[in-house]
């Protein structure tokens, strides 16, 4: 199947898993932002791939608000040059409302991520001819307070059927794009990957996340990601 329709596969599975405390709110941008995926898979996602880039999952200020991986705002309208309707989650945190498009607040990791893919490759097509990038889960998680969980910190009972799909979705991904490479972005999702993809003839690797919450990634990730495409053979 495509990954139009694998992803819209993955978005009924999803609807039927449920998150107890200390998940408020769950926001599935595939769903209500699935307008502006659809155009990223159909402009972006088509034919071979060297490197499949794979993150954790959507940022509160990223993917949430347009649909797209590491989707912060500017990047996705200025950079990849896409727009479309983002409707409303059927459930949503009043301190973290889904404004799509006029979401002013920064994605500092999308920033990063999309700002190395616009200064390496100076544009979308170039970058898209060997790579593409995907979130492991699509889900995001918020807690009772407004403060952003993480997959990884959710429960093992509540993880294994969500881990289930994305290793299945991943597992799609990868017969899609057919990539030499499938990299994950931080630890959590280089882990992910092995265990989805262990039995598959690809090769898996590691790059530094550019959250600011890394005191490394805050000195200059650019540089980190650099270095560390060049210790897997990756040339940028």
């Amino acid at each position: 199947m495509s990954l139009l329709h694998t992803t819209q596969a993955l978005v009924k599975e999803l609807a039927g898993l449920s998150f107890a405390a200390p998940v408020a709110c769950v926001y599935n941008p595939l769903d209500y932002a699935w307008d502006v995926h659809r155009r990223w898979l159909e402009r972006y996602g088509r034919g071979r791939k060297e490197v499949l880039l794979v993150g954790m999952n959507p940022g509160p200020f990223g993917m949430v608000q347009t649909g797209v991986p590491f989707g912060e705002v500017e990047a996705v309208r200025s950079f990849l040059g896409l727009r479309g309707e983002v409707r409303r989650p059927s459930l949503e945190h009043p301190k973290r409302p889904v404004l799509g498009f006029a979401c002013t607040r920064a994605e500092v990791s999308g920033r990063r991520l999309w700002g190395w893919a616009a200064t390496r490759f100076v544009t979308p097509q170039r970058f898209a001819q060997r790579f593409f990038v995907h979130n492991y889960c699509p889900l995001a998680f918020v807690a009772a307070s407004g403060a952003n969980l993480t997959p990884d910190k959710l429960p093992r009972a509540e993880t294994e059927p969500l881990f289930r799909a994305c290793d299945r979705q991943l597992r799609q991904v990868v017969a899609a794009v057919r990539p030499q490479w499938v990299v994950g972005v931080g630890g959590f999702a280089e882990q992910q990957a092995r265990a989805a993809l262990g039995d598959l003839p690809v090769h898996i690797g590691r790059i530094p996340h550019p959250s600011p919450a890394s005191p490394a990634a805050n000195r200059g990730w650019e540089r980190l990601a650099d270095a560390a495409f060049a210790e897997l053979g990756i040339a940028v």
